[in-house]
């Protein structure tokens, strides 16, 4: 199955953007998710300058990787931070992405605002004209207590009915924050799933401990037969985001893309 795997720059929260680039490519990955999240990891921000972005967007096409997509994470239920969503979706066209990801909430800045489900809605809605003018899909993150599922965010994506927005499905996420039965909760929102975090689960549900693909518990088999069966080739892109102290050092975090690497290949997955 014709399936594009890409690593999140976010696997090198604290280092720079030419190192993950450099490790990404080197474990033989051929796309990436570059991240703009504000407050947590810029690798790329419209605030840069034009020559800034262009030598991030050469360095990739000198090692051999596509940005497929970017982490544009804004609360989306505070209409303050809109226009800062703008200029992620423009900073995804800059770089030839196809997907812009976003939770519904921040990522890791405070809530200033909460809407309900319908209101929310509303609001994805409205950024309909964006999406079309970029030529993106908005692809909503399990994220947050609020938005921890896949049928948390379905609800939302079923008052809207666009192929421009659909699930960004965690796997990690998914029992961190939702607590959920994950190939249940999976299943009930496969046919929105338009982008899907690959992030395994190590320790207690609870514990922030997010390792290297085949070193948690996930059951990433069963998740590559549920979308085969499904017949849905959405995107994978690997994270990786180790435990409270983060990673010790720049090898340990290539290591653990090359781990993630030899481990999606070693299950079947056309890397």
């Amino acid at each position: 199955m014709n399936r594009k795997i890409a690593v999140n720059s976010n696997c090198y929260h604290g280092y720079s953007v030419e190192e993950a680039i450099d490790g990404i490519s080197q474990a033989g990955f051929k796309y990436i998710e570059l991240t703009a999240t504000k407050g947590w990891t810029e690798h790329v921000s419209p605030f840069m300058s034009l020559t800034e972005l262009g030598k991030i967007k050469e360095r990739c096409e000198e090692k051999g990787l596509i940005p497929i997509a970017l982490s544009g994470h804004c609360n989306l239920m505070d209409e303050k931070r809109i226009s800062d969503f703008i200029e992620n979706m423009r900073l995804a066209q800059f770089f030839g992405c196809q997907y812009i990801v976003s939770s519904i909430g921040e990522a890791h800045l405070s809530n200033t605002i909460v809407l309900t489900q319908d209101e929310t809605a509303k609001r994805l809605k409205a950024l309909l004209p964006y999406l079309d003018k970029f030529d993106l899909k908005l692809v909503i993150e399990v994220h947050g207590e609020a938005h921890g599922s896949g049928r948390k965010i379905k609800e939302i994506t079923d008052q809207i009915h666009s192929q421009r927005i659909g699930i960004n499905y965690d796997t990690a996420n998914a029992i961190f924050y939702g607590n959920v039965h994950l190939m249940e909760d999976f299943d009930t929102c496969i046919q929105d799933i338009h982008y899907v975090h690959v992030k395994d689960k190590g320790g207690k549900r609870d514990e922030w401990n997010f390792p290297a693909l085949g070193q948690g518990w996930i059951d990433f088999v069963a998740l590559k037969e549920t979308l085969e069966q499904a017949k849905n080739t959405s995107p994978l892109s690997v994270e990786i985001e180790f435990t409270q102290e983060g990673s010790c050092c720049l090898q340990e975090v290539n290591e653990a893309v090359a781990t993630s690497y030899s481990y999606l290949k070693s299950i079947g997955f056309d890397v």
